[in-house]
């Protein structure tokens, strides 16, 4: 019997990890029906790690936040004993504004405070925070005010919400917000390893995407470096790699005493990666695009290096793959399975997703004998 590892990360605007291993597998069992398949999706800090960590095991905790412009937004976090994982991208992020329309000035963090406040008064001890696709450039502001940070005017007056209310920083007291995490030990888990400040930046990177446009960077790098001036004399936190991660939320999370992880490695420790790793004969991962951003810090490259690692063949699957065949070599993937070349175009592909994973599954069930032999060494059954 072979036993398949199958981690995939989401298919980005189409499909949830979940969902992909779920079509390859309808797919193996029509071809590979002794196959023994062990589910494992995975995220890299963005959409999908709550995801991932329900699937391994965690419990749902539905709760309503202050969405990124203000609204009541309903989100989930994942409890698992004294851990909890939160997601910045359920809760304020991009997906999470109403209609999608962008609010770059105005866009707020503070519905992560308030989420990571519900974890501690939940008896969460560890938590992670998974940043990724944030609606906002606020530097974290949000979140430090949620937690009782002091961010105030000349006036002495609350700063307003966004980028816009960062301007107007005058006056700061941390010492509310780091009382109301005393004792918790926070994981900022993200692929990025951005500055807050500069051409490498929050606002110079991700703010075109939050509907910066190249005037408005250049300006919000300056709110960023004033407030930063306040919030970090020592500019030690602005300089740290991960600080201009969620608009800059990576940073806050340092002043709070977070360690800067991997978004892919947190991940593959909560969902178990390694001991499942340990009894697989193959290994399959993915996401919706493999190109050269998978190579440098996501979950699928870490996934093919592990495998690769411990000797298994690494297949992947994506809806369309533009590194070359020495490029998948170098990453430890055996072998590429796209989308794209089996449909008229990406329309098409994207709304054929499952059906097109569903024959990627079938192919891949029918090259196990190769990939693997006809008698993989006997071990222990899969978790």
């Amino acid at each position: 019997m072979t036993r398949l590892l199958i981690a995939p990360d989401k298919f980005k605007g189409s499909l949830t990890a979940a969902e992909v291993v779920a079509a390859l597998s309808r797919g193996l069992a029509e071809t590979a029906p002794d196959a023994e398949v062990a589910a494992c999706p995975i995220a890299d800090g963005g959409d999908g790690t709550v995801d991932a960590a329900l699937a391994a095991g965690a419990r749902a905790q539905p709760v309503t936040v202050t969405g990124p412009t203000g609204a009541p937004h309903e989100t989930v976090w994942a409890l698992e004993g004294t851990t909890a994982v939160l997601e910045l991208a359920d809760a304020v992020g991009l997906k999470a504004l109403p209609g999608g329309d962008l609010a770059p000035q105005s866009a707020s963090s503070r519905g992560l405070g308030e989420l990571l406040l519900t974890a501690v008064r939940a008896g969460a001890r560890e938590i992670v925070v998974g940043l990724g696709g944030s609606a906002s450039t606020d530097a974290g502001a949000g979140l430090l005010q949620a937690l009782g940070a002091r961010l105030l005017t000349e006036d002495g007056e609350d700063i307003a919400p966004g980028l816009a209310g960062l301007e107007a920083l005058a006056g700061v007291d941390l010492a509310p917000a780091l009382a109301a995490l005393e004792g918790i030990s926070l994981t900022a888990a993200n692929d990025v390893t951005n500055p807050l400040l500069g051409e490498d930046g929050a606002a110079a990177v991700y703010g075109p995407q939050k509907g910066l446009d190249p005037q408005a960077v250049t300006a919000a790098d300056r709110v960023l470096a004033d407030a930063a001036a306040l919030l970090d004399p020592s500019g030690e936190a602005a300089r740290s790699e991960g600080a201009g991660a969620a608009g800059g939320v990576g940073f806050a999370l340092l002043l709070l005493g977070a360690e800067q992880r991997s978004g892919a490695d947190v991940v593959l420790e909560l969902a178990d990666f390694d001991d499942r790793l340990a009894t697989a004969d193959l290994v399959v991962t993915g996401e919706g695009k493999l190109d050269q951003q998978t190579l440098h810090g996501k979950g699928p490259a870490e996934v093919a290096r592990r495998g690769a690692a411990a000797g298994l063949p690494v297949l992947a699957v994506a809806g369309a793959v533009t590194l070359s065949s020495e490029e998948l070599e170098g990453a430890g993937i055996t072998a590429a399975f796209d989308l794209l070349s089996r449909a008229e175009d990406v329309a098409e592909a994207i709304a054929r997703g499952q059906e097109l994973l569903e024959e990627v599954g079938r192919e891949i069930g029918r090259s196990l004998p190769a990939l693997v032999g006809d008698s993989p060494a006997a071990r222990s059954p899969l978790p």
